[in-house]
């Protein structure tokens, strides 16, 4: 079984960035992709402040910073991945983005036993693998956020997933980044956000029935059930056009109502309040 020693990720937002500071962490090389070099150059930025925050909390020396971004470097070419033996898309949580990049890279990576990996919180797994002309390897790996912090990655081959390839991904989380990975099936939420959604859909449409204030349901949670982050205050950090994403993607699978994302959050999102990374979402993130 090969080892995983080079990586590209396409996405340089909070998710893509903090892969890509795992993967370099743990001495893979890495190559991000972003769509400008303006936006490289600030997704760098992003995993060079995270960095400096672990090493001011002496996570880290100086040392191990210099050390870790000598591993990164962000481009806009695809055919930049070619010799990559993983990659993982962690793109906007929208299908037919991740349906063109999967078609895309099939043609592009030249190891026959090179891995196409989805971040997708939602997207069917055996979808981007029929596009990708190599469905035996291609599997989700979905980090929570912050990627850095957080130790779970659940692992979701799908139909046509090789069990090689479900043992090459198994051992690199495990071994390679030593993280602690669960298995799930290739369904709309897999299992942490099959449970997680609905209780944000459910907060927001308390909020937005006049239940509460926004910061009462959120302090309600945190003093009443123990939870470290209230739905609401959670639901921003995510961002709210992902838990939409996420939430239109379940219903659409199982028809559930409760999958449904609410008018308020519809509007919301419309109106750009996406949350945390725009500076206003259910609460003020200025500064």
């Amino acid at each position: 079984m090969s080892s995983i020693e080079s990586i590209g990720v396409i996405g340089g937002g909070l998710m893509g960035s903090g892969i890509v500071e795992v993967a370099a962490r743990a001495g893979l090389d890495v190559i991000g992709i972003e769509i400008s070099a303006a936006a490289g150059t600030a997704a760098l930025a992003r995993v060079e402040g995270s960095l400096r925050k672990a090493e001011s909390r002496g996570k880290i020396d100086a040392a191990e910073v210099a050390a870790v971004l000598d591993r990164i470097r962000f481009e806009t070419d695809l055919e930049t991945l070619a010799d990559r033996d993983l990659v993982v898309e962690a793109a906007s949580e929208d299908e037919q983005i991740k349906l063109d990049l999967f078609r895309r890279l099939g043609q592009i990576l030249a190891k026959d036993d090179a891995i196409l990996a989805s971040n997708t919180s939602s997207i069917p797994i055996v979808k981007l693998g029929a596009v990708s002309g190599r469905a035996a390897h291609v599997m989700g790996v979905h980090f929570f956020n912050p990627a850095p912090v957080m130790q779970l990655v659940e692992l979701i081959p799908s139909l046509t997933t090789s069990d090689e390839t479900l043992d090459r991904m198994r051992a690199w989380v495990t071994d390679g980044l030593g993280k602690k990975p669960i298995e799930a099936t290739d369904r709309a939420g897999f299992v942490v956000n099959s449970l997680l959604v609905p209780y944000l859909l459910s907060a927001i449409r308390m909020y937005e029935a006049g239940y509460a204030s926004a910061a009462d349901i959120d302090r309600g949670m945190v003093l009443g059930c123990g939870h470290p982050m209230g739905p609401l205050a959670l639901a921003d950090l995510i961002g709210l056009d992902t838990i939409k994403a996420i939430g239109t993607s379940m219903y659409d699978e199982f028809k559930e109502p409760l999958y449904s994302p609410p008018p308020l959050l519809d509007r919301m999102v419309g109106a750009g309040l996406l949350g945390k990374k725009s500076g206003q979402g259910f609460y003020g993130y200025e500064g």
